[in-house]
């Protein structure tokens, strides 16, 4: 039986988005959002999946490493391992063009996530910090989050203000994925 997502985008919703790089490029920079594990840990008492999709355009124009970025999922796996919780994924694209189908607005990401891990996207969600998000959400059939205290959308189907405002609206509004 197929078992719904919470996706999460990463900058901006896992972590602080980088603030005097583009790119967040080493373990180091990473800064994890500390509501985060509030909102990971109502996901996974509802009985989704959660799972991570990021454009890290970085490693296609040479600003950062592949191996860089790999380094911060294996560390940020074992943060979250050692406070007893854990993502099913994080799926990477590095790709600089837009038409990419991997690459945010683009599904191409979250479609290959249904499939691998049998994931049923009615159910599933998308969270992000901006439109990119919002419409690969749409685009491959979920429901869809804007974390955002100052960008208006159109297209989600729901803003929130914060990660706190977030762990709240999913406390709310996630069903026990169990139930159905």
């Amino acid at each position: 039986m197929q078992k719904p997502c919470i996706f999460f985008d990463r900058d901006g919703v896992v972590n602080h988005p980088p603030t005097a790089a583009r790119y967040v490029r080493s373990w180091e920079e990473f800064k994890l959002i500390p509501e985060f594990f509030d909102v990971l840990r109502i996901v996974q008492e509802r009985g989704y999946e959660a799972v991570i999709v990021t454009n890290q355009k970085g490693v296609s124009t040479g600003t950062m490493r592949r191996e860089d970025v790999d380094r911060i999922h294996d560390n940020l796996m074992e943060m979250l391992d050692g406070h007893g919780l854990d993502l099913r994924d994080i799926f990477v694209c590095t790709a600089g063009e837009d038409t990419h189908p991997h690459r945010k607005p683009n599904p191409g990401m979250l479609l290959e996530a249904a499939k691998k891990h049998d994931l049923d996207l009615n159910r599933s969600w998308m969270i992000g910090d901006n439109e990119k998000d919002v419409e690969a959400g749409r685009r491959a059939g979920c429901r869809t989050v804007l974390v955002s205290g100052s960008i208006e959308s159109p297209y989600a189907d729901f803003r929130v203000a914060d990660m706190k405002e977030l762990a709240a609206f999913l406390q709310d509004h996630l069903e026990d994925a169990r139930a159905v």
